[in-house]
C-alpha cells in the first residue's frame, strides 16, 4: 500500500504550528535579523503586526513583523511596501528567519 505523503510545510520553532508551504519558497538567500532569511510568496497561521518604516539592506521598506497565530513568537517580517523600483517584487511577500522556522513531513 502506497503511503500518503502531504505537503512540504515549515512550522514555528516554538510550538510547531504550520506556516507555509516549501513550495512558496521564493528565495533562501535573504538576510534576516539573526542571520539567513528565506522569501516565501504567501504564509498561513499568522498574525501580521503594525506597518513601519526600516531602513534594510536594500533600501527603505514599509514592514510588518509577523507572528505565530498560536505562541505570537516573533517570525520575521512582511514586506509591505518598497520605495525603489528593483525591489517592488517584494512588496506582500514575506521574509521567515531560518532560525525560526522547522521543517516538517521530509
Amino acid at each position: 500500500m502506497a503511503e500518503l505523503i502531504g505537503p512540504r510545510l515549515y512550522s514555528c520553532c516554538n510550538c510547531r504550528n504550520h506556516v507555509s508551504l516549501h513550495d512558496d519558497i521564493i528565495s533562501k538567500a535573504f538576510q534576516g535579523r539573526n542571520g539567513r532569511a528565506f522569501l516565501f510568496s504567501h504564509a498561513m497561521n499568522i498574525v501580521v503586526g503594525p506597518r513601519e518604516d526600516r531602513h534594510l539592506t536594500t533600501g527603505l521598506h514599509t514592514v510588518a513583523d509577523i507572528y505565530c497565530g498560536d505562541c505570537r513568537e516573533v517570525l520575521g517580517w512582511k514586506y509591505e511596501r518598497a520605495y525603489e523600483a528593483s525591489q517592488k517584487y517584494k512588496e506582500g511577500k514575506f521574509i521567515f528567519e531560518k532560525s525560526k522556522i522547522v521543517k516538517e513531513n521530509w
